[in-house]
């Protein structure tokens, strides 16, 4: 299986759990806050100083995941490095260091998300996606992107690949 391929089939498995507009409206604000505080948690991870650089765990990260999104769907991964970059920017200045204020940032972000997803899926009716495959963890941000071109009318092709395949998900 390809990469774009595997790319579609973990965004129909994410699509699947996600189908009420409440979750997913929940997860706008959920996921946003949880990667946020993710971002913080790793930036305190020195990795190596690269010409007088630090180059923490978050970078490598945030690296990481966008070469991901990048090979499997090239729109999605831009949009979500226009998106992940000013978010790492941001861990790095509301929590600089995992003191007291850098971990309760940490805290209410990580908890609050989290707790914000959870709600929806009550409204779903439907436990995570991520309880049936760890690496769903990965696809929200793109689902929330790829969701947000649907709606916008972009990326039809997309929409119907994952349409296709959505079903065998299905609870």
């Amino acid at each position: 299986m390809n990469m774009k391929n595997f790319f579609v089939q973990q965004m129909a498995m994410y699509s699947a759990y996600h189908k009420d507009g409440r979750n997913q409206l929940t997860h706008y604000i959920g996921v946003p806050s949880i990667v946020l505080s993710l971002f913080i948690a790793f930036s305190w991870i020195d990795l190596f100083t690269l010409n007088g650089f630090q180059v923490t765990f978050a970078m490598l990260f945030v690296a990481v995941v966008l070469l991901f999104y990048l090979v499997s769907d090239f729109v999605i991964g831009l949009i979500s490095a226009i998106l992940f970059i000013p978010l790492l920017q941001l861990s790095m200045q509301v929590a600089p260091t995992a003191d007291l204020a850098g971990w309760a940032w940490f805290a209410v972000l990580f908890v609050g998300g989290w707790i914000f997803q959870l709600v929806g899926h009550v409204f779903e009716g439907r436990k995570p996606a991520l309880v049936d495959n760890l690496f769903q963890i990965f696809m929200a941000p793109s689902f929330l992107v790829a969701e947000a071109l649907f709606h916008l009318g972009l990326r039809q092709d997309l929409q119907a690949q994952i349409s296709r395949r959505t079903a065998d998900y299905a609870a």
